[in-house]
C-alpha cells in the first residue's frame, strides 16, 4: 500500500483550520461584573469620604488633640454600619515609608476649623442624597447627617 501524500495546498488549509479550531476553543471568559447600582456606588462614595474624616480626625489625635476621639470614634462607627450594607475591596497595603503623602494633604494642613468645614458641607450634603435610596438605606443616611449636623456645633473651638 502506498502512503497518502497530501498536497501542499491541502496541508496549509488543514493547518489553517486546525489554529482557528484551537484559538476559538478554550476556557469561556467570564462575564463582565454588573455594574454597581446607584445606591451601591453612593454608599461606595460614603464610605470612602468616611475613611479620609476619619484619617484627618485621627491625625489631630495624634498630634495630641484627645478632646477628638469621640468625634472619630462616631465616624468610625458611621463607617462600620455603611460597610455592613456594602462590600468594598480592602485597599492594598502599602510598603512603612513607601507612601508619600498627597500634595493636598501637605497644603491644607488638618485643624479645628477644616473639621468644622468638612463636617457642615458632609451634613448639608445627606439630604441631597437620599433620593433614590431604600428606605433603610435613607434613614442610615439621615442618621449620619444629623450627627455630622451636631458635629460642627460640637467640636471644641480650641484644643
Amino acid at each position: 500500500m502506498r502512503p497518502v501524500q497530501l498536497s501542499r495546498r491541502a496541508l496549509l488549509a488543514g493547518g489553517a483550520a486546525a489554529l482557528t479550531a484551537c484559538s476559538a476553543s478554550g476556557p469561556d471568559r467570564p462575564a463582565a461584573p454588573a455594574p454597581d447600582s446607584p445606591e451601591t456606588v453612593m454608599l461606595k462614595g460614603l464610605i470612602a469620604e468616611k475613611e479620609r474624616t476619619i484619617a484627618l480626625y485621627s491625625s489631630l489625635i495624634s498630634g495630641g488633640a484627645d478632646k477628638l476621639v469621640p468625634f472619630r470614634d462616631r465616624h468610625q462607627a458611621h463607617l462600620d454600619e455603611l460597610r455592613r450594607h456594602v462590600t468594598v475591596p480592602s485597599p492594598p497595603v502599602a510598603a512603612p515609608g513607601s507612601a508619600a503623602p498627597s500634595p493636598t494633604a501637605k497644603a491644607r494642613k488638618p485643624s479645628l476649623a477644616r473639621l468644622r468645614e468638612l463636617e457642615r458641607k458632609a451634613a448639608a450634603g445627606r439630604a441631597r442624597a437620599l433620593g433614590g435610596l431604600s428606605p433603610g438605606v435613607a434613614q442610615l443616611v439621615a442618621s449620619i447627617g444629623a450627627c455630622e449636623a451636631a458635629h460642627v456645633v460640637a467640636l471644641p473651638r480650641s484644643l
